[in-house]
Order: structure tokens, then C-alpha cells, then sequence
């Protein structure tokens, strides 16, 4: 089943299932958070039955989750991506997963513009599988950590590499460049989302879809989730066991190669980003 959070033209904001690849049902008001916490108590069947539909062109489709009450993500999860940004090969068993938070309010939805800061001129892509979590949990076993997924949609990790404040700053202090990297992940719409959440049962094997993203119709990136280090139940467990997961929490997965970063190409205003994930659809943000 595949669902969208949507603004109708009078300016309220629904959820439905979307059907016959076209049009929306009703559902509800507001978001898909009540859809996901259903999805995980009882599968698909436990979605309530749709109402009235419209065509998707008669809505504006919106991040699945507006507000997630958490937004996590994982660094360095695709080896490709860890070499051409410099790093060394990586040994799993020696490491955890890198995992951080973004803001609810880095949130952004298909087809948003995303402003460019005044903070930052180097502006970065990243395509990433996101899990949305369906069942809670504390310390969730890896072989179980699957069943507490709810659906995956699709996420662009928006990045600013290079912080410029307005003042000389010792950028040799490694803790400076630590939180530079981490600042530059928090700006307000850096994390799209979007523009449906497909039910788990619709993708069987998280770790066999294709990811890529095109900057202005020009392939940037081009992997597959089996590249990752950490794999997707891996990835829920861990984070599992630094904090309490609640339904509608977001994880991005990781990016494969092929990021701005490498070749120093970023991203300037008008410039048109659309990530593409198996089964899952296509997202499209410009820059402004």
C-alpha cells in the first residue's frame, strides 16, 4: 500500500492511500502518523478504509511526516561514499553506525523549494533510503528489528559542507570541523522527504533497492542499498539501543557515491534535485 500526506486548495492538510496510481482517498486530517502507527499494530489491513478521492493533481503532496519526533540519520554507511570523500576502508566489525539527529524543522516535502543559507556557499546532495518506524522500542533485537517498520519513502540529506559565520574561527580545532560537519546538517529544509510511504510489506527486501539522484536531469549518483555497511535492521537496532524509537520516527539510511563533496561541484540556486528509489517514487526539490 502506498500513502501520501497532502494539502488540499483550501489550505487544510490530509493523509490517504493513494490508488490506481493517480488518485488519493481520504483518510484523515493531518499526517500519515496515525497510518503508521496502524501499519505496525496490525499490517496493512489495519489502515482505516478509505473516503472520498481525488485526482493527485487537484492536491499538493507534503513530506509523509511533517513533524517526525525524530529525524535520524547515518554518516559513512556506503564504502563508495566513505573513499571519494577521502575516509579509509571501513571494518564493521570495528565500528558502530554514525548515527545523528536532524531537526523536525530541517523537514522539507517533494517539490519544496530549499533556500540556500546565508551560513554556508558549499550546498550538497544526498540520496538515502529512509525507514519510518511503525513499532517503538528500546533495544529491539536485529532479527526483529525489521517488524518495526512501518514503510520507507525517500530522502535527500541535504548537506552544507563548509560553515562560514562571518568571523575568523580556528578550523584546525578537529572539534570545529566535527560540528561544522554536524551544523551544516541541520538547516532549515535539509532533510526532504518524501513523496510517499510504502508499506513494508510492499518492499520485502529493504537491501535490494536501486537509489540514484539527478541534479538539473544529470545522474550524480547511482548505487543500491545492498552497498550498505550497516543494513537497514542493523541500523534500527543500534539506534535502538541509544534511545526509545516511537512510531513515526525517520532514519535515513545512508547515501551511495557521488556527492558534490567529491568532484567540488555544489549546488546553486535553480538547480533541480530529484532522487528516484525503487518502488518508492521520485522526489524533486529546487533550489533557491
Amino acid at each position: 500500500m502506498k500513502f501520501a500526506t497532502y494539502r488540499l486548495p483550501d489550505g487544510a492538510v490530509r493523509h490517504g492511500e493513494v490508488v490506481d496510481g493517480g488518485r488519493v482517498t481520504d483518510l484523515g486530517p493531518g499526517d500519515l502518523t496515525p497510518v503508521v502507527a496502524a501499519l505496525a499494530d496490525g499490517g496493512p489491513g489495519a489502515a482505516p478504509s478509505g473516503g472520498p478521492a481525488r485526482a493527485l493533481d487537484e492536491v499538493t503532496l507534503l513530506a509523509p511526516l511533517l513533524r517526525p519526533g525524530k529525524v535520524l540519520a547515518v554518516a559513512a554507511n556506503y564504502q563508495e561514499h566513505v573513499t571519494e570523500t577521502g575516509g579509509d576502508p571501513i571494518d564493521k566489525e570495528r565500528i558502530s553506525p554514525r548515527l545523528f539527529i536532524k531537526p523536525a524543522t530541517s523537514v522539507s516535502g517533494p517539490g519544496e523549494e530549499i533556500a540556500l543559507p546565508s551560513v554556508s556557499p558549499s550546498i550538497d546532495w544526498e540520496a538515502e533510503l529512509v525507514a519510518v518506524v511503525g513499532r517503538g522500542g528500546k533495544d529491539i533485537p536485529v532479527e526483529d528489528a525489521l517488524a518495526h517498520v512501518a514503510g520507507y519513502t525517500i530522502g535527500n540529506d541535504v548537506s552544507a559542507r563548509k560553515m562560514d559565520y562571518g568571523h575568523e574561527r580556528d578550523t584546525g580545532d578537529p572539534a570545529v570541523a566535527f560540528f561544522d560537519w554536524l551544523n551544516g546538517k541541520w538547516l532549515d529544509g535539509f532533510a526532504a522527504l518524501g513523496p510517499y510511504l510504502v508499506s513494508a510489506d510492499e518492499v520485502p527486501d529493504p537491501q535490494r533497492l536501486e537509489v540514484t539522484l539527478e541534479v538539473n536531469g544529470r545522474v550524480r549518483q547511482h548505487g543500491d542499498t545492498g552497498q550498505m555497511i550497516f543494513n537497514v535492521a542493523e541500523l534500527v537496532a543500534f539506534a535502538s539501543r541509544l534511545m526509545t524509537l516511537e512510531p513515526g520516527d525517520v532514519l535515513y539510511t545512508g547515501t551511495p557515491s557521488g556527492v558534490g563533496l567529491a568532484s567540488g561541484e555544489f549546488l546553486s540556486a535553480g538547480d533541480e534535485m530529484t532522487v528516484r528509489v525503487s518502488g518508492l517514487g521520485s522526489l524533486v526539490n529546487r533550489v533557491r
